[in-house]
């Protein structure tokens, strides 16, 4: 139980061939306490902070404003950031649907339905019955024709998420859309998007 053995321990392989680490030399003493004095220097003052916050914050808003407005890639909102985005807005933005005129109709449509007899707004009811049907189809043959471009000039790219974004865009007035149309109705769009 307690024999010396007698045959040598063997020394410990170490392995050097895995090159582990932080990928820099490890600070000296004397410039981890002055890093550490530095951070604690650092001012705590949380208007400053908040005040510099808000500034960014603001500055960031004017650019995405602005780039909604003029179509500046680097600033847009994610959602419509990217060739796939831009061309699905230029694509929109040539063609003249019926759903961005839904609103007016709708419109006109209601108003008269507090002046006016039963059987008048029926009719009415009627008309926004069948404009419901025209505007489904013609987002149809849009989707149809989104998705035949989009194979044709981005072959591969996903397309999740494009269906909405053109409905969602189609049916705003061509003057209030977010971004600005950069395209003029009957335009033709250029082949690369990239």
């Amino acid at each position: 139980m307690f024999r010396r053995k007698s045959e040598a321990a063997e020394p410990a392989v170490i392995d050097t061939t895995k090159s582990g680490g932080k990928g820099r030399p490890t600070p000296t003493r004397k410039e981890a306490e002055a890093a550490a004095k530095a951070r604690a220097r650092a001012p705590h003052d949380r208007r400053a902070a908040a005040a510099a916050q808000r500034a960014a914050r603001t500055e960031g808003t004017a650019k995405m404003r602005a780039a909604l407005r003029t179509g500046d890639e680097r600033y847009l909102p994610m959602r419509d950031k990217g060739p796939v985005r831009r061309f699905v807005r230029d694509y929109l933005d040539t063609k003249v649907t019926f759903a961005e005129f839904a609103l007016p109709i709708v419109f006109v449509c209601l108003v008269p339905a507090f002046f006016l007899p039963t059987n008048v707004v029926q009719i009415f009811n009627d008309i926004m019955l069948v404009l419901i049907v025209v505007i489904a189809l013609n987002m149809l043959v849009l989707r149809v024709g989104l998705g035949r471009q989009l194979a044709r000039r981005f072959p591969g790219v996903p397309t999740r998420g494009l269906t909405w974004y053109m409905c969602s865009r189609a049916m705003q007035l061509r003057w209030i859309r977010s971004p600005k149309p950069q395209r003029r109705v009957g335009e033709q769009l250029p082949d690369t998007y990239r």
